[in-house]
C-alpha cells in the first residue's frame, strides 16, 4: 500500500478500487515556494493534500498588513473550506513557504464521488471533523493562552517550527510582533 493510501485509511477504510478513483481526479504538482495556490478573492475550485514543504493561510489588511491564520505542515489537507463548499470569493491567501509537493484534487469531482460512494463521504465527514477540532483547539489557545504559552505550544505540536518558518510569520501568527517574539525566545534559552 502506498503512503498516501496509508494516510487517508488513517481516517477511515478506503478500498483499493476507491484509491484508484481519487487518483484519478487528483494531480501531483510540485509548487515554488512564494507562490499563491488560492488567492484573496479567488473562488477556488481545488483542495490539495500537502506531501512536503510548508504552506501559510493569512489575511491582508487594505494597508497590506499580513495577518498568518495558519500553517500547513505534511502530510494535510490544504483548502478554503468555506469559499470552496459556498462557492464564494476566498477571504484567505494560501501561499507556498518552501517549495511544496502536493496532491491537487477537483473539489466538484471530489464530491460527486462522495455522493456516489458512502465510504468515501464517511472518510470526508473525518476531515471536516478534524479540521473542525484544530479550528476550536486554535481559538480556545488564542484565547487563553498567553503569547509565550501560545508560542511553547506551538513548538510542542512542530518542535522544527523555527526552522521552517520565518520569525515574522510565526510572530504574525501569534498574534505578536516579531520583537516580542525574540524576547520570548531569548527568555526561554
Amino acid at each position: 500500500m502506498n503512503n498516501n493510501h496509508e494516510f487517508l485509511n488513517s481516517f477511515t477504510e478506503i478500498s483499493d478500487e476507491l484509491f484508484i478513483k481519487l487518483q484519478a481526479v487528483t494531480k501531483f504538482k510540485i509548487i515554488d515556494a512564494g507562490t499563491q495556490i488560492v488567492k484573496y478573492g479567488e473562488i477556488p475550485s481545488k483542495l490539495y493534500m500537502l506531501r512536503s514543504g510548508v504552506i501559510r493561510c493569512y489575511l491582508s489588511t487594505e494597508s497590506g498588513k499580513e495577518f498568518n491564520k495558519s500553517f500547513y505542515l505534511p502530510t494535510c489537507f490544504v483548502a478554503s473550506l468555506t469559499a470552496l463548499i459556498k462557492r464564494r470569493p476566498s477571504l484567505f491567501v494560501f501561499e507556498t513557504i518552501t517549495e511544496c509537493k502536493l496532491y491537487e484534487v477537483d473539489y466538484a469531482n471530489f464530491i460527486n464521488l462522495c455522493l456516489q460512494n458512502p465510504a468515501l463521504n464517511g472518510f470526508y465527514a473525518k476531515v471536516l471533523e478534524m479540521v473542525y477540532m484544530k479550528y476550536e483547539k486554535r481559538l480556545v489557545e488564542l484565547i487563553s493562552l498567553s503569547a509565550k504559552e501560545r508560542y511553547l505550544e506551538l513548538k510542542k505540536q512542530n518542535p522544527e517550527i523555527d526552522e521552517l518558518i520565518p520569525q515574522y510569520h510565526i510572530a504574525s501568527y501569534l498574534g505578536i510582533t516579531p520583537v516580542q517574539l525574540s524576547r520570548i525566545r531569548k527568555n526561554l534559552d
